[in-house]
């Protein structure tokens, strides 16, 4: 059986002298003192690289209480404040959802390939006002508020003819509304960090790490350096 499994195994192909992290440095001297600043900082330097073609998507991770299990997916980042970072999404019926009405804590990567740069943010979580999610469901296409009314997200469909019965109901619904409204079970979440790492890519592995922490959002932050 341990032969049979050998031999379906793919093979893992990796040839470091390939590619190089080789761009850039980071020294202590040139971080802000405050992690929002620092983010902000790299986050702009990445929406202007032009090889960067959706610095804004992240992976967005948490972890269902109280078997622990952790699951993630790629998300893309809305809104910056000094409070933390906020998605949107379905909070009613979706497995995050679910996962953070069990366990309000969640983590979100940054990767930014052309800059060879990674941002680690880990904190916890906090729906923001109804506001907030309406001020910016306005700004959503169209098909996206529909669709936002029309999938139970995460939950079993049958095919697809079924999502798109669900899509023509809520088109028919909405017929002639110019204003369709935020659903109740949607909005944002913001994730208040308690950590924030900044990457740099270095050769030979020997990458530049500085890690942000504080034990509460009323402490302040301490800067280290971490070993790659």
């Amino acid at each position: 059986m341990a032969e049979d499994s050998e031999r379906t195994q793919t093979p893992i192909i990796f040839a470091p002298d390939t590619y190089q992290y080789d761009k850039f440095s980071l020294e202590e001297s040139q971080l802000a003192e405050d992690p929002i600043d620092q983010f902000a900082k790299w986050f702009a330097e990445a929406r202007a690289d032009k090889s960067e073609t959706l610095p804004e998507a992240i992976n967005f991770a948490s972890a269902e209480l109280p078997s622990g299990r952790v699951s993630s997916r790629v998300l893309l980042f809305k809104e910056l404040d000094h409070r933390g970072f906020t998605i949107y999404s379905n909070w009613g019926t979706s497995k995050k959802a679910h996962d953070i009405k069990t366990n309000p804590h969640a983590a979100i990567t940054f990767f930014w390939k052309d800059l060879q740069r990674q941002v680690r943010i880990e904190g916890f979580t906090e729906h923001v006002n109804r506001e907030t999610s309406e001020r910016y469901f306005k700004t959503r296409p169209r098909g996206s508020k529909v669709g936002a009314w029309s999938s139970p997200q995460s939950h079993v469909i049958k095919d697809r003819q079924e999502l798109n019965a669900l899509a023509k109901k809520n088109e028919e619904r909405f017929e002639g509304v110019a204003d369709i409204p935020c659903p109740d079970y949607w909005g944002g979440l913001r994730v208040v960090p308690l950590e924030i790492e900044f990457w740099q890519g270095r050769p030979n592995r020997l990458h530049d790490r500085f890690s942000y922490t504080r034990k509460s959002e009323h402490d302040p932050w301490i800067r280290v350096r971490l070993a790659p």
